[in-house]
């Protein structure tokens, strides 16, 4: 079969090998296809690069771009760990610091606790205080009088345990945990936050040891629930090691002579205990005694993980030595 006159059998077949596609008849009052104005291709180009290409993020919290190491090789982290290794103050301390709004990084005031800097470029301050990391953590043991806060800042102008140590020459110190105003004994005081964030976590359970005077003599029942685990107001208390000292007269004054006389319930005894508990909790000691009926008289902290106050005059302080410092990690590791 042949093909009619002036027919083409590859009309409407593109992109065949020796083919060229159909060109655009030139009909009367139609005007050729135009080329594209370079000015509207580079507009076009520029509105397509603008459209395509990141953003610059700003440093503003929560916002932050991945970080890369600076030249120096400082790593970005987190700014609650920067502040706990410069010892301003434990990681936990640092959050609340942060969320108060009294720390700045380059001048903005930052809040996240997610947020990020890099050491030796980002300035951070707190109160308007440079900040440096501490080269060397510091770490000491204060056997604290009694009469003294445990706070490194009384707006009351009462005395605190401030006064007792070197707080001029290091002043990233602050303590870990605390102890009541009329409570004596070992308080540590260092400007490493991590360690001190670690030894009082509750998951770590690090052994407080007390010397305990309380009111009256304890029965064998009363030691027993001593040993086993005291219900509190915030839950029941983890079994406590009691150790049994003696049982002596409290040096009474006179009116407790003439109170003994004619209160039948005032006891004349006092017991010497030792106790050592695993967690942390407000007044906890006390609390306990009081449950089982024998408030405290005196409290003093004799020991606190693996060390101890031994011999250190009361209201004196003592740097740890190394193996001491080293004890204390163990201790948490």
């Amino acid at each position: 079969m042949t093909n009619p006159p002036n027919s083409n059998p590859t009309s409407g077949v593109t992109g065949l090998p020796g083919t060229q596609p159909p060109q655009a008849a030139n009909l009367p009052g139609a005007q050729p296809p135009q080329a594209a104005d370079p000015s509207s291709t580079q507009s076009l180009q520029d509105t397509s690069q603008s459209d395509t290409q990141p953003s610059q993020a700003t440093n503003l919290p929560g916002t932050q771009p991945p970080q890369a190491a600076d030249s120096a090789g400082q790593f970005p982290m987190r700014l609650q760990k920067y502040l706990a290794r410069a010892g301003v103050a434990s990681r936990r301390g640092s959050e609340n610091l942060m969320t108060a709004g009294q720390v700045t990084v380059n001048g903005q005031v930052v809040k996240e606790l997610g947020y990020k800097i890099t050491p030796g470029i980002d300035q951070v301050r707190v109160n308007d205080v440079l900040v440096h990391p501490a080269d060397l953590p510091t770490y000491l043991m204060l056997h604290k009088p009694a009469g003294y806060l445990t706070t490194m800042d009384d707006p009351q102008g009462r005395p605190t345990v401030r006064q007792l140590i070197p707080f001029e020459q290091k002043p990233g110190l602050f303590p870990v945990g605390r102890l009541d105003n009329d409570t004596t004994g070992l308080l540590l005081f260092m400007t490493d936050g991590e360690l001190a964030h670690r030894l009082l976590h509750p998951r770590r359970h690090v052994p407080k040891r007390y010397r305990v005077i309380a009111d009256g003599q304890l029965q064998q029942e009363q030691l027993d629930q001593l040993r086993q685990g005291i219900v509190l107001n915030d839950g029941i208390t983890l079994p406590a090691i009691i150790e049994l000292g003696a049982v002596s007269r409290k040096p009474l004054t006179a009116r407790e002579k003439i109170r003994l006389n004619v209160d039948k319930t005032f006891s004349p005894w006092q017991t010497e205990l030792y106790c050592t508990i695993t967690e942390g909790r407000k007044r906890q000691v006390k609390r306990m005694f009081s449950a089982i009926g024998h408030p405290v008289i005196e409290l003093s902290r004799i020991a606190f993980g693996p060390l101890e106050l031994a011999d250190l005059l009361q209201g004196s302080w003592r740097n740890l030595s190394d193996s001491e410092v080293q004890q204390l990690k163990d201790a948490v590791d």
